[in-house]
C-alpha cells in the first residue's frame, strides 16, 4: 500500500529517535552494570529493549507503506558521566520522543492514516511511561540523596 510521503518522513524521524535512544540506553545500562548498580542496569536495559521493539514497529510500518526505512541516521547521543546525569539525559531523550510522537500522530490524523496513528499512539503511551519512571527516580534522588539512592540500586 502506497503511503503518504509526510507520514513516511515522520516515521523515519521517530525511527531516528528510537535508534538513538537504544544506543544511549544500552551504554547507560552497561555503565550501571560496571558500577555494580544491578537494579538500574536491569531497568535501563529493559527500556532499551522496548525501544528496539518500537524501532521494529516503525520499520514494519514504513515497509508496509512502501517507504524506505532509514536506519543510518542517529540524533546526538548524550551519555551521562554519572547516574544523575544519565537520568537527566534519558529524560530529555524521552521528552523529545514524546513531542515527536505527538507531532507524528497529528500528521497521520491530518492525512487520514488511522493505522499509523494507532501505532504511534501506542508507542507514545509507552514513552510516557518511560518518562514517568525516570521522573520517579529523580524524585527519589531528591528526597533521599544520591548516596542513599545508589545504595538501593546495588544487587
Amino acid at each position: 500500500m502506497q503511503g503518504n510521503a509526510k507520514v513516511i518522513e515522520q516515521l523515519n524521524a521517530r525511527l531516528a529517535d528510537e535508534l538513538t535512544a537504544i544506543n544511549q540506553y544500552m551504554v547507560h545500562a552497561e555503565m550501571c552494570d560496571n558500577w555494580g548498580y544491578e537494579h538500574l542496569h536491569e531497568e535501563i536495559q529493559k527500556r532499551a529493549i522496548v525501544e528496539m521493539r518500537h524501532a521494529e514497529k516503525l520499520i514494519t510500518r514504513i515497509l508496509f507503506l512502501e517507504g524506505k526505512p532509514v536506519v543510518s541516521v542517529l540524533n546526538k547521543i548524550n551519555i551521562g558521566p554519572d547516574v544523575e546525569k544519565m537520568h537527566k539525559n534519558d529524560w530529555k531523550a524521552e521528552e523529545i520522543a514524546i513531542k515527536g510522537y505527538n507531532e507524528s500522530v497529528e500528521v497521520a490524523r491530518e492525512v487520514g492514516d488511522n493505522g499509523t496513528r494507532e501505532i504511534l499512539e501506542s508507542i507514545l503511551r509507552e514513552e510516557e511511561g518511560h518518562i514517568d519512571w525516570i521522573e520517579a527516580q529523580q524524585s527519589q534522588i531528591e528526597q533521599m540523596g544520591i548516596q542513599n539512592y545508589l545504595v538501593e540500586q546495588t544487587g
